[in-house]
């Protein structure tokens, strides 16, 4: 046993824990010692299953001893065989060992037998080699002949014997001698060369001939596709490739077939294509390709083997051609339209039914996979050279119609007026009709290109309202110079409003698109300070009218009566007659500022003209003279459509209360009342007022100054200045009163 388990320790370590497994089962079953009544039966019953896997055991190594003998049988029955073979493969060794020198004096007999196929075979081929000459001017004829199937056949016998010949020599190593026979066979170069020349003239006229005969046509196709399998058979065998192959005529077919439909035409066209010529050849191109792709379509697709997918080859042969056709033509220095067209043939006419969607073209004839004729990249360098010229044009065009406006404004006769009356010039529409058909010209070509355009407009409109007021400055300094010239100087102002309004009413809908009609802050703003100038022009000349009547007063004359602002109204009536020629709301703006004007005239002449009232009548009398100017002013505006409620005729009636205040300690009061309502007002207007009065002290003076100082007033942003334009001369005072206004 003990020896057992130095052999096997594996068994001893399985008994062990076998041993211990029991234990500890049984230790758990018989814990308590009720459960030992029934020991006998776990005994009988693990005695059964011991004996039943004892039997299995058993039985399992009986049927692995068995298989032990069987196999050790069939090893001493290989041993033998193998041992048999042995023996019989060293007999075989000694037979051939034997016989060797028998075998060597057979190698002569074989060399004599591969000398004597070689002869024979040359001799099958001489007949052939001596008539290769005369095939070489049979072959010639029929190539001048146009039998180029014949020609063709005897031209392919001839190279299959030289070729047979050089794969010979090849196989046994003698590409030395290839020489003579490539001399011999020298004239196969020129028939090869003979044979394409004309087969290539017959698919370099392939258009016409399968029109007109197509048979020749076929025939060379048939010629490129023996020649094709020819080159694919020599180079499946890859072992020999005779000299001029692959020929790759299919190859060959295909360029010369895309350099007649494209190459060719193009180059020629390209000289005349420039200028006025360019519709007339983009048309001829148009014209030329339908035709020819329809031939292709219906005639040459049933010449040719249909792997050769010879009309998509012709589509694709034109697509290119043409991509770069149009890259040459876009190279020159084209003008706006020849841009145009060449944008609306590569975008819009080509894709039309009109050419590559042309009913005889469809469903075969398919663009949309081979890509844009013009890339975007390339669209957008042209749309924005298009731009530019456009813009040039335009900037031309708008410096011509100002030119002609203002030599207009020197007629002897006023400016046109519309049905109702109003004037106007051919300015706008000319301006607006301009840049709008330049918009929907661009419109026809692609949305970038006219929102390009748009933009471009935009600019070009803001920039011309801003000559416009720079034209608008210097006529109006020339008219200062010479008031008779020009005569109507008024009324063409007028019509220059007039003017302004339409394209500030026509701007917004240049875009044809309304959802995209974004017009910017700058062109409105623009179009505001042509207004403002041309109505500052009107009122400089109202006021050139009114300064010469102004200067009459305040004097003694206009005090005791006079028809003065009788006279200011005359002018003021005379230019709203001219104001009712402009349509609203520049006709209720402009008396609004005449207003002003008229109010700013006869206050600044009221305090820049040094008159002092010596009594108290005298300030009844100037009080009373400001009451009747005031209200024979109000109700001139008044009749005139102004509403009382927009009128600044208000601060002379205000100015009057001062003047008339007859205590004067209530002066203080009645000033901060003043200024609260004019808060532009300065202390040099106030001051001047007090000398108006002529009963001032200068305690009462210095109260109401330091009055003002104390209560700074704020205008608010909807006041309308009046006293600030006014500048009146500084007090004369023997010290400043305050540091601020100190001169």
């Amino acid at each position: 046993a003990s020896c057992t388990d130095k052999e096997w320790p594996e068994a001893e370590k399985a008994e062990k824990l076998a041993r211990g497994a029991a234990l500890k089962w049984a230790s758990g079953v018989f814990y308590r010692p009720e459960k030992l009544q029934g020991l006998g039966q776990y005994r009988s019953r693990e005695t059964q299953r011991n004996s039943s896997i004892q039997s299995r055991l058993k039985s399992t190594v009986q049927s692995y001893l068995e298989g032990v003998s069987t196999g050790l049988e069939q090893l001493r029955s290989a041993a033998q065989e193998v041992q048999d073979v042995c023996q019989e493969l060293g007999a075989a060794r000694w037979a051939l060992l034997d016989s060797a020198e028998q075998c060597q004096g057979l190698q002569q007999m074989r060399a004599l037998m591969v000398e004597h196929v070689q002869l024979a075979s040359v001799i099958q081929v001489l007949p052939q080699l001596f008539s290769v000459h005369e095939a070489f001017s049979h072959t010639l004829q029929l190539l001048h002949g146009q039998h180029l199937l014949e020609a063709h056949a005897e031209l392919m016998m001839m190279e299959h014997l030289r070729d047979d010949i050089l794969s010979q020599l090849h196989l046994r190593g003698l590409s030395g001698a290839q020489a003579p026979v490539l001399s011999y066979f020298g004239g196969l170069q020129e028939l090869n060369e003979s044979l394409a020349k004309q087969l290539w003239g017959i698919v370099g006229s392939s258009l016409r001939l399968v029109r007109e005969d197509p048979a020749l046509f076929v025939t060379a196709v048939r010629i490129i596709e023996r020649e094709e399998k020819i080159d694919d058979a020599l180079l499946l065998e890859a072992t020999f490739l005779p000299p001029g192959r692959p020929k790759g005529w299919r190859q060959k077919f295909r360029h010369v077939l895309q350099e007649s439909l494209a190459g060719a035409r193009l180059r020629a066209a390209r000289a005349g294509a420039a200028g006025p010529g360019l519709a007339r050849h983009l048309a001829a191109l148009r014209e030329d390709i339908v035709s020819e792709l329809r031939v292709v379509k219906d005639l040459m697709v049933q010449c040719v083997p249909a792997h050769y997918n010879i009309l998509g080859l012709c589509t694709a042969t034109y697509h290119q051609a043409l991509a770069s056709h149009l890259q040459d033509l876009l190279r020159e220095d084209l003008d706006k339209q020849g841009l145009f067209l060449l944008l609306e043939w590569a975008l819009r006419v080509y894709h039309s039914s009109e050419m590559m969607a042309h009913p005889d073209l469809l469903p075969e004839v398919d663009v949309s996979a081979l890509g844009p004729l013009m890339s975007p990249e390339l669209v957008e360098q042209t749309e924005r050279k298009y731009v530019v010229k456009v813009k040039a044009s335009v900037l031309e065009w708008m410096q011509r119609t100002l030119e002609v406006e203002f030599k207009e404004w020197f007629r002897e006769e006023e400016p046109e007026t519309d049905h109702q009356g109003f004037f106007q010039s051919a300015l706008p529409v000319i301006v607006m009709q301009m840049l709008n058909e330049n918009i929907q010209v661009a419109s026809l070509i692609t949305d970038s290109l006219q929102q390009k355009v748009y933009n471009m407009a935009l600019e070009q409109l803001e920039a011309f309202l801003g000559r416009l007021r720079e034209a608008l400055v210097q006529c109006g300094k020339e008219h200062q110079r010479d008031r008779s010239m020009p005569r109507f100087y008024v009324s063409y102002l007028l019509a220059m409003l007039n003017n302004n309004l339409a394209l500030s009413s026509s701007v917004s809908s240049l875009h044809p698109d309304a959802a995209r009609r974004e017009v910017p802050a700058s062109l409105w703003a623009a179009l505001d300070r042509t207004q403002k100038k041309a109505c500052q022009l009107l009122l400089e000349e109202l006021l050139l009218d009114l300064q010469p009547l102004c200067l009459q007063l305040p004097s003694r004359r206009w005090l005791s009566g006079s028809t003065l602002v009788s006279s200011m109204c005359e002018v003021v009536e005379r230019y709203s007659k001219d104001f009712c020629r402009v349509r609203r709301p520049i006709s209720t703006l402009l008396l609004a500022e005449s207003e002003l004007v008229v109010t700013s005239q006869y206050l600044r002449a009221l305090l820049q003209q040094k008159m002092v009232c010596r009594s108290q009548e005298e300030r009844a009398q100037l009080c009373h003279r400001l009451l009747q100017d005031a209200t024979q002013l109000r109700d001139l505006f008044c009749g005139l459509g102004l509403e009382q409620s927009q009128q600044s005729l208000e601060a002379i009636f205000a100015l009057r209360e001062l003047i008339c205040l007859k205590d004067p300690a209530l002066l203080s009061l009645e000033v901060l009342g003043f200024i609260t309502k004019y808060p532009d007002v300065s202390d040099e207007h106030i001051s001047t007022l007090l000398d108006l009065r002529g009963d001032v002290s200068k305690e009462l003076r210095h109260m109401v100054l330091e009055m003002m100082a104390q209560h700074p007033q704020v205008p608010p942003d909807s006041y309308r200045p009046i006293f600030s334009t006014i500048l009146v001369p500084a007090p004369e005072l023997p010290l400043c009163l305050r540091k601020a206004k100190c001169a």
